[in-house]
Formats: structure tokens, C-alpha cells, sequence
């Protein structure tokens, strides 16, 4: 089913990319795909240009617990939990949850917010848990950094396989030739981003039946 559960992410989330990465350089996109220091905690035009806990994801977990009547013991991973703030607001809102987050950034975990989760270096197309374990399969704008269609298809494979029936997953995604270059001037990692209705043919492909949400910069 298509939902919005973000919706409640400040506005700046969102709009602030376009406008500084039409002007990245390829010396830019180059410190991107190491994924460490200059990602996360350097400029703009390189990733998150600072990504610090300031508890923009509270509203979001709220809007998650209320929408999959998420239990006090809930299992919930997160594919691409950077530093595991999603996976912190869950903490506090719940009694003993389990939390599980996997990035492929050793420097992302390196810099995370550890205490009650369980966050590991990683990647989505071979997760280590057992079939059908968490109640709760997220990926907020993972998946499409994923290099080609082979490698996504073993990632949704994987998901299908850990989640007991809930997932919730944002990706890149256009309408149409405007909407597909601002993906274009927005995106420093995300390589495979498909239109609207090539993500639906996709999901019929690999039998995905959980929730999404299209990406489009504003």
C-alpha cells in the first residue's frame, strides 16, 4: 500500500538538497561513496551536510507504532539505519523492543546511537537473521543506492524473508521528465531510482506486498 508515513519530517529534510548539489563536483561524489566522515558530517554538497540526534524522527516513529499497532516487544530493522536514530525514537516510545539496524558505513555505526539496539556493519541483500523474525522491515531511501537491479532484487528477496507480514520502505522515485531530473540533481548515491510505474512492475516481480512511499525532491 502506498502512505506517507514521513510526512511529519521538517520540511528542510526534504527541500534543502536541490539547490547546493546541481553545483557538486565529481571530487564531491567521489568522498560520497566512501560513506564516512565527509558524508555524513561534512558539507552539503558531499551528503547530509551534519547529520546530528535532534529528534526530528520522534513524530515519524509515533506515526509508525500508531499505523502497525507496534507492541512494548516489538523486532524492528532498519536497512540503512546510518546512525540509528529512527531506531532511537522506537527505543524511547517502547518497553523492550528489540532493535536491530544494519548500514553499510562502518563510520555511520562507529557513530551511532548504540544503547538498546543492535547495529552491525552490513548489507540488504544477505541479512544475518532468521526467516520471518521481526515484526517490522524498514528502509528509508536505502534501497535505491543499491548499484543494479540484480542486487536489488536479493535485497527485497531478503526482506521478504526476515519480515513475519509488516515492511515499510522509501525509494526514489519520478512521474515524469521534471521529477526525474531533480532526482538527478538531488541524488549523490542512489543509482537505481525507477519511475512510479516501473517501481510497481518491480514489486510485482519480486513479490513485494508491503508499504512504500515514493522520494521526489521538491
Amino acid at each position: 500500500m502506498k502512505i506517507n508515513l514521513l510526512k511529519s519530517l521538517p520540511n528542510t529534510w526534504i527541500k534543502k538538497p536541490l539547490t547546493k548539489r546541481k553545483r557538486v563536483k565529481i571530487e564531491d561524489r567521489i568522498l560520497t561513496w566512501k560513506l564516512d566522515k565527509e558524508y555524513f558530517d561534512g558539507s552539503r554538497e558531499q551528503g547530509y551536510g551534519g547529520y546530528k540526534y535532534d529528534g526530528r524522527w520522534k513524530s515519524v516513529a509515533k506515526e509508525i507504532i500508531k499505523y502497525y499497532d507496534l507492541k512494548d516487544n516489538s523486532k524492528i530493522l532498519d536497512i540503512g539505519c546510518a546512525k540509528g536514530y529512527l531506531l532511537e525514537e522506537f527505543r524511547k516510545l517502547l518497553k523492550n523492543p528489540i532493535l536491530c539496524g544494519i548500514d553499510i558505513s562502518s563510520y555511520a555505526i562507529k557513530n551511532s546511537i548504540k544503547k538498546g539496539k543492535i547495529l552491525a556493519i552490513g548489507n540488504a541483500t544477505t541479512l544475518p537473521f532468521s526467516n520471518k523474525y521481526f515484526d517490522l522491515v524498514i528502509s528509508i531511501n536505502s534501497l535505491h543506492n543499491i548499484l543494479n537491479k540484480i542486487e536489488l532484487k536479493k535485497a527485497f528477496k531478503e526482506i521478504n524473508r526476515v519480515s513475519k507480514k509488516n515492511t515499510y520502505i522509501t525509494l526514489g522515485s519520478y512521474k515524469n521528465k521534471n521529477e526525474k531530473k531533480k532526482l538527478d540533481d538531488w541524488a549523490v548515491l542512489a543509482t537505481t531510482y525507477l519511475s512510479n510505474e516501473g517501481w510497481t512492475k518491480f514489486f510485482k516481480k519480486v513479490n513485494y506486498k508491503g508499504d512504500y512511499w515514493w522520494f521526489t525532491p521538491k
